[in-house]
Formats: structure tokens, C-alpha cells, sequence
């Protein structure tokens, strides 16, 4: 009686041949498992023995990453186990299709999820900046497009279906759509320059021209920055590709050179004093350091000294404080050695012509 049920045929297989193809799979999987869980003991065994955190980052990392693996691994067993049946042609026919599209789809899904695990870790982690995470998300979404329409052209092709039309008219379509939308191409482009170039980054303080900024958010069309005034600034981004960008922020030091005058009164002994009063009291400042004072020149109504310092700090309202410091011990030094700064003045002569 056992003997003749697994002997009854349904869609022209034996019962016993049913039970075998399930029986092969459950190995399989079970199989699977065993070696996952073998690899995954030696690989933590393996990183407890160093003294480094990289491999710990390699085994977790592992662990999250190999699940769309492992389905494309199970479909792989399911496949081998259900080919030892006979199949009717129609309906193997419609299972290859079947496997083509899951391999291919549960492919793609591991290739994006490790390019995408790599561009996170090399991108934002390795920099530490979390401004990164933000700007990678619109990249990520561009590549997940253009990865799943080549999946479905692929597809497409691989089941029979003819795609040089397709893709003609995807070429017609694509230079048209080119063609009307250049600046918001321009642009794209223009974001992945800013993000792969780096010319600047969110935090940063610019200037373009006669505005001037810091970096609040960098989108896929627009940069946008936040000015001193308070308002916001919008620019687009192939507008900043395209232009003379200075970027405070990564200035290691600021180089300050101003001029004054002194009146044309002022003795030789006094002007040759000048320059090492300047330097003494710059020198005295601890977050600026002295480059040189000069007497520079004649003017109509003024001897000019041109005076060049350093300040070791990016921060422009630091700067000020330096500069106004030295601006007021320029002024207490110089009452008490009598030395008077010019302002524009003019002095008349006059003649006696009745004079013999």
C-alpha cells in the first residue's frame, strides 16, 4: 500500500520523486546554515585575536550584509532540487523565466548593497562628517535609478523581447529630455563636482563675488547659504561651479595688512620710532603674529607706514578684536611719545607783497 502511493503519479512525477526533491532541498538548506554558522564562529574567533577594531567592523558588517546573499544562495538550492522533476515544457519554461528574474533581482540587490555600504564607509565615516550622509543620499538614489533600468533592459532582453527599439527610442527621448532640461542637468552635474571635489562644505564660510555666507544645505539643484545679514542666499549649483569661490573656512591663517598716517610734523627721530612701536605691540598679542612695518610713503597730506600681521584664527569677529586692540594701543603709544595721526588738512601760506 506505502509502496504503490509513493508510486502514483501527479504532473508526471512520482510521489517518491516529490519527496526526494523536498527531501535534497531541506539538506541543502540545512547544509547552508551549518556552513554560515562555521564561517561566521571562525571569523569572530578570528577577530577576538587581534587587537585592531577594523576586523570587528568586517565580521558585523558581514553579519548584516550577507542575508541578500544567502537568498540568492537558498533560490540557488530550491532550483537544483526542483530540476530533478519532470516538467511539463510550458511551465519549465515559465520557471526559468521565474529564476532568471529572482537571480538577477536578488544580484543586483547584493551588488547595490555593498557599493552602497562602500560609498558610506569611504565617504562619510572615513571623514567623520555627517553633512556627508546627507549629500550621499541623493547620489544613492540616482545610482539605484540608473542600476535598475540597466536590470530591466538586461531583463528584457534575456526573456526575448526585442529592446533595440526600447532603447532607440530611450536615445531619441533621452537627448530630447537632455536637450529641454540643461540647466537642471548643468546642476546635477555641478552637485557631484561639489561632492566628489569638495570645494567647499556645509558649515563652510564663502564668498561669491559680493556675497558672502555660511554653507546651510547643498541639494541636487541648490546651494543654500545662510549670510551675515540673516537671510538666506539660493544659488545654483553650476553658478558656483562656475565661479571664484574663497572659502574661509580652511584658511590656516589670515594675513591683515592696514595703513595709517602720521602729520608731516612728526621728527625723523619719531618716525624711526613708529615701526618698533607697532611691532611691540603686536607682538604682545598671543594670537597674532608680526610680518613687518614699514614707512611706505609720501602722501599729500600724511607720511603713510603700511603695517602686515598674522592671526592664527578663522573667526572674522577674533580678527576684529586683534585689530581694534591694536588700533587702541596704537593710539595710547602715540600720545605719550607726541606723535599726531594725519587727517586731511591744508596749510595757506601767505605773502606780504607790500613788503620792500
Amino acid at each position: 500500500m506505502i509502496n504503490d502511493f509513493f508510486q502514483q503519479i501527479y504532473f508526471q512525477n512520482r510521489v517518491i520523486d516529490y519527496i526526494i526533491a523536498i527531501s535534497f532541498f531541506i539538506l541543502l538548506v540545512i547544509s547552508i546554515q551549518i556552513i554560515k554558522s562555521i564561517i561566521l564562529k571562525l571569523l569572530k574567533a578570528w577577530a577576538k585575536k587581534t587587537t585592531t577594531t577594523v576586523d570587528d567592523k568586517f565580521v558585523k558588517v558581514f553579519e548584516q550584509k550577507i542575508k541578500p546573499f544567502l537568498n540568492l544562495i537558498y533560490f540557488g538550492a530550491f532550483y537544483i532540487s526542483i530540476k530533478r522533476l519532470t516538467m511539463d515544457s510550458q511551465i519549465e519554461r515559465f520557471f526559468n523565466i521565474f529564476v532568471i528574474v529572482l537571480l538577477t533581482f536578488f544580484g543586483i540587490r547584493f551588488l547595490l548593497s555593498i557599493t552602497i555600504y562602500g560609498l558610506e564607509t569611504y565617504w562619510v565615516k572615513k571623514e567623520k562628517d555627517k553633512a556627508k550622509k546627507q549629500a550621499l543620499k541623493g547620489i544613492i538614489t540616482i545610482i539605484k535609478i540608473i542600476v535598475w533600468g540597466i536590470f530591466l533592459i538586461i531583463l528584457l532582453d534575456n526573456l526575448g523581447i526585442k529592446i533595440s527599439a526600447l532603447v532607440a527610442g530611450l536615445g531619441i527621448g533621452g537627448i530630447a529630455i537632455a536637450l529641454a532640461a540643461q540647466t537642471v542637468l548643468g546642476d546635477l552635474f555641478s552637485y557631484f563636482i561639489i561632492f566628489f571635489d569638495r570645494p567647499f562644505e556645509i558649515g563652510d564660510f564663502i564668498v561669491i563675488g559680493d556675497y558672502r555666507g555660511t554653507v546651510a544645505n547643498i541639494g541636487l539643484k541648490t546651494t543654500r547659504l545662510n549670510s551675515l545679514g540673516g537671510e538666506q542666499l539660493i544659488f545654483s549649483n553650476q553658478d558656483l561651479t562656475n565661479s571664484r569661490i574663497s572659502n574661509y573656512k580652511r584658511m590656516e591663517r589670515r594675513r591683515v595688512v592696514f595703513q595709517f598716517g602720521v602729520i608731516y610734523q612728526t621728527t625723523l627721530a619719531q618716525l624711526k620710532k613708529i615701526p618698533g612701536i607697532v611691532e611691540e605691540i603686536i607682538t604682545q598679542i598671543s594670537e597674532a603674529t608680526f610680518d613687518r612695518a614699514h614707512f611706505a610713503s609720501y602722501a599729500d597730506f600724511s607720511l603713510n607706514y603700511e603695517v602686515a600681521y598674522y592671526v592664527y584664527n578663522r573667526d572674522y569677529k577674533k580678527y576684529m578684536d586683534i585689530q581694534q586692540e591694536i588700533n587702541f594701543q596704537l593710539k595710547e603709544a602715540f600720545e605719550k611719545q607726541g606723535i599726531e595721526f594725519a587727517y586731511p588738512t591744508q596749510t595757506v601760506f601767505l605773502a606780504n607783497v607790500n613788503k620792500k
